[in-house]
């Protein structure tokens, strides 16, 4: 009995040790977009700007940054006075989601941003930046928006992010300023099949992607609908 309960001992120490290590960001729980935890973000930013006389809980960024990552939110500020602790899935506390604000002057809407796209775009980032900060094209998709050419800057296979939407790998895109994108046009093509309302050329249709969902699709170009009702790049 006693040579089984050392083993017991000794399995469970090793679980926990293993746990311990596991990167936090790895983590499961980490990696959900909770409803109940975007609601409790939620809440506690509707307390903060009712106390604060219609001030919100962001941080300052400039105003040429991506609509979609320019509200992030500041948990200092509601934290613990509007809730009692900072979501396991938040970038703050090693998860992999921003919490961020959007439809600020009207109805300012919690929503999320999955850093593992961004991490992505930073490792690209890292290989143009050692290529002279050059980003070689291999195709021409839209006025201004090409394919990368991934053999070029060095890298033995093309790049994808995984889609927060439909788990699918989504191809990313460059513009002529270099600018790194995510390829969402598979998922909003999905997304207009679904959709029951009209839709109409030069509208911005990514509200598709995240009007019923709680992530949105940061570092994304704008896209509109053809005359197919399809989705294509929103060129100017």
């Amino acid at each position: 009995m006693k040579k089984i309960s050392l083993i017991a001992i000794l399995a469970a120490a090793a679980m926990f040790l293993s746990g311990c290590m596991f990167p936090e960001s790895e983590r499961a729980e980490n990696q959900i977009p909770y409803e109940e935890q975007v609601i409790q973000v939620q809440n506690a930013v509707n307390q903060y700007r009712g106390a604060q006389g219609g001030i919100l809980p962001i941080k300052t960024r400039d105003m040429d940054v991506d609509q979609y990552i320019k509200y992030p939110i500041d948990f200092a500020k509601i934290v613990p006075a509007h809730m009692a602790e900072i979501p396991p899935n938040a970038f703050e506390t090693g998860g992999i989601f921003q919490y961020v604000l959007m439809d600020v002057e009207k109805n300012p809407t919690v929503k999320l941003v999955d850093l593992r796209i961004a991490e992505e775009i930073r490792s690209i980032n890292i290989r143009k930046s050692a290529n002279g900060g050059r980003a070689p094209i291999a195709e021409i998709l839209a006025d201004n928006v090409y394919k990368l050419n991934y053999k070029a800057m060095g890298f033995k296979e093309e790049r994808f992010v995984v889609s927060p939407y439909s788990g699918r790998n989504l191809p990313l895109v460059v513009n002529g300023q270099g600018e790194i994108f995510v390829d969402y046009s598979i998922d909003l093509y999905s997304a207009i099949q679904e959709y029951d309302g009209t839709l109409e050329a030069g509208q911005d249709i990514r509200f598709l992607l995240y009007e019923d969902n709680p992530v949105v699709p940061a570092y994304s170009l704008p896209y509109t609908v053809d005359e197919n009702n399809e989705p294509v790049f929103k060129t100017e």
